[in-house]
C-alpha cells in the first residue's frame, strides 16, 4: 500500500535561487497565497516532502504546476513562463485500504 509522509513541506520563493520572502507550507492546501500575507510572484521553491501543485490563480484555477520532492531554482524549471503562482495544494497519496471480505464469483 502507498503512505503518505509523515511531513509534507514546501518552500515558495518571491525570486529566483530561493532569494527574497520565503512562505512555508507545511501539509495544508492553501486556496490564496494573498490571504496569508504572500504576493502572487513565485520565483523558485523547495519541495522538501510530499507532492503539491502550485495554480496560477487563486481557488487552484488556471494553469497547474507540479512539484515533486527536489529544488527548483527558476520558475522555467516547473515549465512556467512568468513567476505566478496563487495557490498551492497537497496531492494526497491513494492508499488502499481493505474492508471487509469479498470472495469472486
Amino acid at each position: 500500500p502507498l503512505q503518505d509522509s509523515p511531513d509534507h513541506k514546501i518552500h515558495l520563493f518571491e525570486n529566483p535561487g530561493y532569494a527574497g520572502r520565503k512562505m512555508e507550507i507545511v501539509d495544508d492546501d492553501v486556496p490564496s497565497l494573498w490571504a496569508h500575507g504572500f504576493q502572487d510572484r513565485v520565483a523558485s521553491a523547495k519541495a522538501l516532502n510530499g507532492t503539491w501543485v502550485g495554480y496560477e490563480y487563486p481557488g487552484y484555477r488556471g494553469r497547474q504546476y507540479v512539484f515533486e520532492k527536489g529544488e527548483y531554482r527558476h520558475w522555467n524549471e516547473w515549465d512556467a513562463n512568468q513567476p505566478l503562482i496563487q495557490s498551492v495544494r497537497r496531492v494526497r497519496d491513494q492508499q488502499w485500504h481493505q474492508r471487509g471480505a469479498f470472495e469472486n464469483s
